[in-house]
């Protein structure tokens, strides 16, 4: 399980380390793809592939389905971690996130996402307002904190 907030950099060739802690649950190769709320989603292969299984029972005949899954396979990309530690993340991908020097790494359960500290900033600054408002809805789906 991935949990916790780290703030790292990116460099100028698109090369960013992942924190220690996060390396060995991802695993020798691990793929990157597009997210939601414009941050970049990493999964380990074993993930990647359970979602790659929902993904593909998706209805084809749904315009939704169709356009999801293009954005979400579309932007995929398979990567490995250098010897320091660092992804090489593809520019396709941190202009997405509009990842710039400074970043923000997180571990979301089981995955990882990666957004532009300010990208982050500003999603959290509006989140945390409403985040007793999300609480309660989630209580509705028998989710007990």
């Amino acid at each position: 399980m991935f949990m916790g907030e780290h703030q790292h950099s990116i460099d100028e060739k698109g090369r960013m380390i992942i924190p220690a802690k996060f390396r060995e649950a991802l695993g020798t190769t691990f793929v990157i793809t597009r997210g939601l709320d414009q941050c970049l989603f990493v999964y380990p292969m074993e993930e990647w592939k359970v979602l790659e299984q929902k993904l593909k029972a998706l209805p084809l005949m749904k315009s939704d389905a169709r356009a999801f899954t293009r954005f979400f396979f579309s932007g995929a990309t398979e990567c490995e971690l250098d010897k320091q530690g660092r992804v090489n993340i593809p520019g396709n991908l941190v202009e997405h996130a509009k990842l710039a020097k400074d970043c923000v790494v997180l571990g979301v359960s089981n995955r990882v996402e990666i957004w532009a500290k300010e990208q982050w900033g500003s999603y959290f600054a509006e989140s945390e307002q409403s985040f007793n408002e999300i609480a309660e809805k989630l209580v509705d789906f028998n989710f007990d904190l």
